[in-house]
């Protein structure tokens, strides 16, 4: 019992008991089904993106365009969906199916992450900087694609893994859950993920040491665009339309989820898991919030103590080890 209350997720595990007992409490429609299942199904868009972000924060970087990649991304999703192309020579038209729409919107968003990821490794420009630049160019295409106006009525495969269940769960959860098992592995099993945990370590000694650290730096970034489009997919679906300004502030409840699981954000220390947590301790307030009728910018504030409490107490765990 002492090893697991030693392990680094334990704490925020441990606050999210808390706050779910302290809701409960406050609340008497915390614990519903209804409600615990919009739960998971708001925090399963954050757990996508947070998973990628975890990627990037591991290797001490940071990726602030998540947010205007989900939006771009669901925009060429929905675009794609009721739009093709003719061939005039033989009388024909081509649509795209669901999947062609998904495959296109994931493609978009691989590429923006590799976009990132080349800047950051080839020209040498900070993280930050590069995906700042990068946040602004996917919104402004994301409005000239879009015009402004939302793209509606999309209907087929986007019905049912936005608002659909399997097995008495929403399908965005299964999906959500899917993203974990395999990250989760992938960090624990694959060479790759013992390098980006030596990245983030010490990235000069991982380079004297052979690993090529550009290469995994650009498989990271990319990696990250693609999930941040898978969760742009889940959003478009779940409101049958792709919103010029959605994903806004993403970013944002993607890091808070990441530092909030006991990540560090010099980069090395951290799991996918407690990213899994962290994002959950963000769903669940958020809900709180909700239901105990507290002001947005309220909200905001409480939300932004959080995130800070958060860092500190990482800054003062990191001195005592």
């Amino acid at each position: 019992m002492k090893k697991i209350l030693s392990q680094p997720v334990a704490k925020p595990l441990a606050a999210l008991l808390l706050m779910c007992i302290a809701i409960s409490f406050l609340s008497e429609n915390f614990l519903t089904s209804d409600n615990l299942f919009n739960v998971l199904r708001q925090t399963s868009i954050n757990l996508c993106i947070s998973v990628g972000m975890t990627l990037v924060i591991l290797t001490g970087g940071i990726d602030l365009s998540v947010g205007s990649v989900l939006a771009l991304s669901g925009a060429i999703a929905a675009g794609m969906s009721g739009n093709g192309f003719a061939i005039a020579g033989i009388d024909t038209y081509f649509g795209f199916t669901f999947w062609g729409c998904c495959l296109g919107a994931l493609a978009a968003g691989a590429a923006l992450g590799a976009f990132n990821g080349i800047v950051i490794t080839k020209f040498k420009v900070p993280p930050f900087v590069a995906t700042l630049g990068v946040m602004t160019i996917a919104r402004g295409l994301t409005m000239l694609y879009t015009g402004g106006f939302p793209i509606t009525n999309l209907g087929g495969g986007f019905e049912f893994i936005g608002t659909g269940w399997f097995l008495g769960v929403p399908m965005p959860v299964w999906i959500a859950i899917g993203v974990i098992v395999a990250f989760a592995l992938y960090m624990k099993y694959a060479r790759t993920g013992r390098y980006i945990y030596a990245i983030g370590g010490n990235e000069r000694a991982a380079l004297l040491s052979g690993i090529r650290v550009n290469r995994v730096k650009l498989l990271v970034y990319t990696i990250a665009g693609a999930l941040a489009a898978l969760a742009g997919i889940l959003v478009t679906a779940r409101l049958d339309s792709a919103q010029p300004n959605a994903g806004t502030g993403y970013e944002l409840d993607a890091i808070a989820a990441v530092v909030i699981g006991g990540a560090s954000l010099s980069g090395g220390r951290g799991s996918v898991i407690g990213t899994v947590v962290g994002a959950l301790i963000i769903g669940v307030l958020n809900n709180g919030l909700v239901l105990l009728d507290v002001s947005p910018f309220w909200q905001q504030v409480i939300k932004g103590c959080v995130i800070l409490v958060a860092v500190v107490l990482d800054r003062f765990s990191s001195k005592t080890t």
